[in-house]
């Protein structure tokens, strides 16, 4: 049975709500244990399903995944892979490409299938395969697989055309096994970069910069296994907060960090919410409309795209008229129409949106077309006259470790049908 929520107004959250490990943290710290013979233990990954697809993928490579009874994940790489990521499991998540840069850096070579994931427009791999040749590695494209091949890979200096996340965590991996120093200029700034970084020179890595447009790794010879723990996820985070902000109420959200979310904090506070940051998290408190916000997507430390489905259901919400820019993907206001069933007023025109707040929605049948607009839709539901059933819950299992019940315990109406996520 296809999985689904449904949802229903149970008036203002209260409480306190644990976020869980960072989801685009942990699938690239994953893939960094293929860089070390041995055991490569993580702390606080999330039980979600991305997080078992990639490790379907190692487990394919002939590296062994497994969730301890102390709710660390067991990385165990060998000494030989196969480098062959199969296509039936690549085609699941774009994220699986990260697999390509520890693969050419330890048995220089790798074989993979273009990745696929969700669908809000086209994010093709050029800006890596464009990196790993200026590293030395050659690339040929047979029947959808892309193969890679080098002898060592060389570091030298290589600017990135766009700050790619995925791709700056793919040339550090495979930058810090290559003979000589890589620098990349461009490169993307997030907290996640900066985590994985943490990861490899605790594996005896040389990487300075991480967290800047500009990192430096001078090469070395071998790694080894490391233990680690990965920070907290600041779109699930995000995600609880602008929760608060729709149905109103007071949530701590715990362990989430303020000095990741800086523009963001600053969006929210102008659309209303009263906002504490502290040690423990940041506290949300929120009673009436929110107030309409201009919001432009930009790459990190700028409002991040992941966040914008569930600014736009907050601003759909607010007393006036807001406009949003999505500047880094075309495809991603698919979801617009969706919220429009539930009597959102937004008109998109290409990367542009313009939200008038209403007073009130509709609860209506609504699907889910990926992780974040679906979390979007869920957080809509909450205040929604009547039930909303969001169909494809399945896309948000991917990316969140157990959404409802956290919202639930929160105070939230929440009751899902259908088969349970596969987690790791």
């Amino acid at each position: 049975m296809e999985e689904r929520l449904t949802v229903r107004p149970a008036g203002a959250l209260r409480g306190e709500v644990q976020v869980q490990g960072a989801k685009n943290s942990a699938l690239k710290l994953m893939a960094a244990a293929l860089l070390a013979e041995g055991t490569t233990v993580l702390r606080n990954v999330p039980r979600i399903t991305d997080v078992a697809i990639m490790g379907e993928i190692l487990t394919a490579l002939g590296v062994s995944v497994r969730r301890e009874a102390s709710g660390d994940l067991a990385v165990v790489c060998p000494a030989q892979c196969t480098p062959v990521a199969p296509y039936e499991l690549v085609e699941k998540m774009r994220a699986s490409i990260v697999v390509l840069g520890p693969l050419l850096a330890r048995f220089g070579w790798a074989k993979i299938s273009l990745p696929g994931g969700d669908d809000f427009g086209g994010r093709p791999i050029d800006f890596h395969v464009r990196a790993f040749e200026e590293l030395g590695a050659e690339f040929s494209m047979e029947h959808g697989e892309l193969t890679a091949r080098c002898d060592r890979l060389a570091g030298r200096r290589i600017v990135l055309e766009y700050p790619s996340h995925t791709t700056t965590d793919n040339v550090v991996m495979a930058a810090v096994l290559a003979k000589g120093t890589t620098v990349i200029e461009n490169a993307a700034r997030e907290p996640e970069v900066e985590d994985l970084a943490a990861l490899l020179c605790s594996m005896g890595a040389r990487i300075e910069g991480a967290g800047t447009s500009r990192i430096e790794i001078e090469g070395v010879d071998e790694l080894h296994p490391a233990t680690h723990d990965v920070l907290p996820d600041r779109v699930a985070a995000a995600t609880y907060l602008v929760a608060t902000g729709i149905a109103g109420g007071d949530v701590l959200v715990a362990g989430a960090r303020a000095e990741h979310m800086d523009m963001l904090l600053v969006k929210l506070a102008a659309a209303g919410l009263e906002l504490d940051a502290g040690p423990a998290g940041i506290r949300a408190r929120a009673e009436g409309r929110p107030g309409p916000v201009d919001i432009a997507t930009l790459p990190y430390p700028g409002v991040a795209t992941d966040y914008k489905p569930m600014l736009v259901t907050l601003l759909s919400l607010a007393s006036g008229v807001s406009i949003v820019t999505e500047n880094l993907y075309a495809g991603r206001f698919r979801y617009v129409d969706e919220l429009a069933r539930m009597g959102a007023d937004i008109t998109t025109d290409g990367h542009h949106a313009v939200v008038r707040g209403v007073s009130r929605l509709s609860g209506a049948p609504v699907r889910a077309p990926d992780i974040r607009a679906g979390a979007a839709l869920v957080l809509a539901g909450l205040v929604a006259d009547g039930e909303t059933v969001i169909h494809g819950a399945a896309h948000i299992d991917r990316g969140y470790d157990e959404l409802a019940s956290r919202l639930v315990a929160l105070g939230a109406d929440i009751t899902r049908t259908g088969n349970a996520p596969v987690v790791l």
